[in-house]
């Protein structure tokens, strides 16, 4: 199963984010992507299902009883109650990878000394089922192929 990218940016290793919980992968394997600081920034599903979990900052899909991915958009973002992201989908929808499913600033995120980082987690996956399609640095359109989850 081929995850894209949920938004434009730079490739960084999971271990990088600044949150113990995702850098030591207790949610999960997974890479994470420093975006691309503009004022409006669409983010995009990596993987096509049903939205799971939805916060205006996170979100899950469940591709099948056995296979979630979990986008979380920048870090201590739960503090902003929502203020700066606009989310286009509902729980319980149906998405296809590539859909448009947050509208954020990762500008305004920054600019309250927040960091942008985005993990992006394959949440029932052993690590070894994960593999990084891209390095770490390289850089990254949203939609874009980014892991590979295997079967």
């Amino acid at each position: 199963m081929r995850l894209v990218s949920p938004v434009a940016g730079t490739v960084r290793a999971l271990g990088s984010v600044p949150d113990e919980v995702f850098a030591r992968g207790m949610v999960g394997p997974g890479v994470a992507v420093e975006p691309v600081r503009t004022a409006v920034q669409h983010v995009v599903a990596p993987v096509g299902g049903v939205v799971a979990a939805l916060h205006p900052h996170a979100f899950a899909i469940r591709v099948s009883d056995e296979r979630s991915v979990l986008v979380h958009l920048g870090i201590d973002t739960v503090a902003l109650a929502g203020a700066g992201f606009v989310p286009h989908v509902v729980a319980g929808q149906r998405v296809r990878a590539g859909e448009r499913m947050v509208t954020w600033s990762p500008l305004d995120v920054a600019s309250g000394g927040r960091a942008t980082i985005c993990p992006v987690v394959a949440l029932q996956a052993a690590p070894d089922e994960v593999r990084l399609l891209l390095d770490p640095g390289e850089t990254v359109a949203a939609g874009q192929p980014l892991l590979e989850w295997a079967e």
